[in-house]
């Protein structure tokens, strides 16, 4: 079927509209969002009521590279590096050492029960070896679960980790299928150090780079930001691969330092890649399901099953304890993180690059990988709620992230008035700068007999009356100190 560009175009929203609307089922019925798209991904392709011939595993992967970069970056953002600094040596054993043993032990599966060579077996392997946030999270929240003893952090921390390790993996078993070259295992091991070395020392440089640039470049207009932060995000990505480091490491790297800082028009900033990267997955989504044949997943059926099976089951848990076993994570806790390993997009993703590079049974392994995502979505997506109230880890009185003031005869808070002395070291600083108390906030500054509207970029000056909200004496005593109030 040939589109025009209008046509084109009336199909893309059609599908785009629908799809959102779609999303609300994800809530009622409890499966993660990424189902919905693919659907109606699937639904509109060749084999569908749509008809629409979409072949391009370029097309498809330039996207999901995009999108995963976006997602990446915007989770390291939204992150609260005091709640990972716990559990991070955790976080780090899982996408590490818990992607690799998956690859290994799915691998050598394959191997054993299919006609795929060895190292066949451990390219799909590696391809499904990564958990997906997107998928976990939206379940989580749609539930309005909140989770014990740093559950929540640990998978995220883990899930936006990981991809880094499967990518690398994925990248190292296409070469040994397709290079003339003799490449030896033992080659990968400085290989991997080195590309996450660079991937990380890039993300620390761009994360403070981002600070600094939001922080100090005055750009005329607020909406100006997203785009300039954006430009540094795929710069990173793309740099960061060219010198043969982990692009994906890096952005998601970046998103943690700058999240972690204080920065003008962070709320704005933060609200734009949630939505950016949102409607990327959308884009993403029914893309993939546009390229897979339904008619290619009956015949692999039922290997499909046996090997999701075997990650479900077997894989993932096998994982999960080995990494885990010399932490306190206790056993129950250990069950719920098994059964979280939800496979989402990123697998797919991962499975165009075969396609791309001409591997053997490319096509067979791409709808292979599709077939383990739909089951995992399925069987543990539509799970994980009642597992964690079985498993008697659901919080039950979640900590608050949000703070509200009461006025009322015992109210905590306290309102006062400050002047910023002579000789302060803020005068000519701007807010964001200062290094004000978590806890305390400038609501309004009088100068010079006018009032304004405090934000990040504000330079406080000598003599300007600040209007300070507090939670207790403390932070009021930290507020007086950080402005050299004696």
């Amino acid at each position: 079927m040939n589109f025009t560009v209008e046509g084109i175009l009336i199909v893309g929203s059609f599908l785009l509209f629908v799809s959102i609307l779609a999303s609300k089922l994800s809530s009622k019925l409890g499966i993660p969002t990424l189902l919905i798209f693919l659907a109606i991904g699937m639904l509109a392709g060749a084999d569908g009521l749509g008809g629409i011939q979409f072949e391009s595993a370029y097309i498809a992967k330039v996207l999901g590279t995009i999108t995963l970069t976006l997602i990446l970056f915007s989770g390291g953002l939204d992150t609260d590096f005091g709640h990972i600094r716990p559990i991070i040596w955790n976080g780090i054993l899982l996408s590490t050492a818990g992607v690799l043993i998956t690859a290994i032990s799915i691998g050598y599966f394959i191997y054993w029960i299919t006609d795929f060579t060895l190292i066949e077996g451990m390219l799909v392997g590696a391809i499904v070896s990564s958990t997906d946030a997107a998928a976990v999270f939206s379940i989580l929240r749609s539930k309005n679960l909140h989770l014990k003893a740093n559950l929540g952090p640990t998978l995220e921390l883990e899930s936006g980790s990981n991809d880094a390790m499967a990518y690398f993996l994925m990248i190292f078993f296409t070469k040994l299928l397709t290079s003339n070259q003799d490449i030896s295992i033992w080659s990968a091991i400085p290989r991997f150090f080195q590309e996450m070395c660079i991937g990380g020392l890039v993300g620390v440089i761009v994360g403070k780079g981002m600070v600094f640039v939001v922080n100090r470049v005055q750009l005329a207009y607020e909406s100006l930001y997203p785009g300039i932060t954006l430009a540094m995000i795929l710069f990173a990505y793309s740099a960061t691969n060219f010198i043969h480091g982990n692009g994906f490491l890096a952005v998601y790297i970046a998103g943690i330092i700058l999240g972690s800082q204080n920065f003008i028009h962070k709320n704005s900033l933060i609200r734009f890649y949630d939505g950016i990267s949102w409607l990327m997955q959308v884009v993403m989504f029914i893309s993939l399901g546009l390229l897979v044949s339904p008619h290619k997943l009956i015949p692999i059926a039922g290997i499909g099953l046996l090997i999701s099976a075997a990650l479900i089951f077997l894989a993932r848990p096998i994982s999960v304890f080995i990494s885990l076993a010399l932490t306190k994570v206790t056993l129950n806790q250990k069950v719920f993180i098994s059964w979280v390993g939800l496979r989402g997009a990123v697998p797919i993703v991962f499975a165009t690059h075969p396609l791309l590079e001409s591997v053997g049974k490319s096509d067979k392994i791409f709808h292979i990988v599709f077939f383990i995502v739909l089951t995992s979505v399925l069987l543990q997506g539509t799970t994980l709620y009642p597992l964690a109230k079985w498993l008697g880890l659901e919080e039950t009185a979640p900590h608050k992230q949000t703070r509200s003031i009461h006025l009322a005869d015992d109210v905590k808070s306290e309102l006062i008035e400050l002047t910023v002395p002579a000789g302060s070291s803020v005068d000519g600083r701007k807010i964001v700068e200062i290094g004000f108390p978590k806890n305390a906030l400038i609501v309004l500054i009088n100068r010079d007999k006018r009032y304004l509207t405090p934000r990040g970029d504000t330079e406080l000056k000598i003599g300007d009356k600040l209007m300070v909200m507090a939670e207790d004496k403390n932070d009021i005593n930290e507020v007086e100190a950080c402005l050299g109030i004696a």
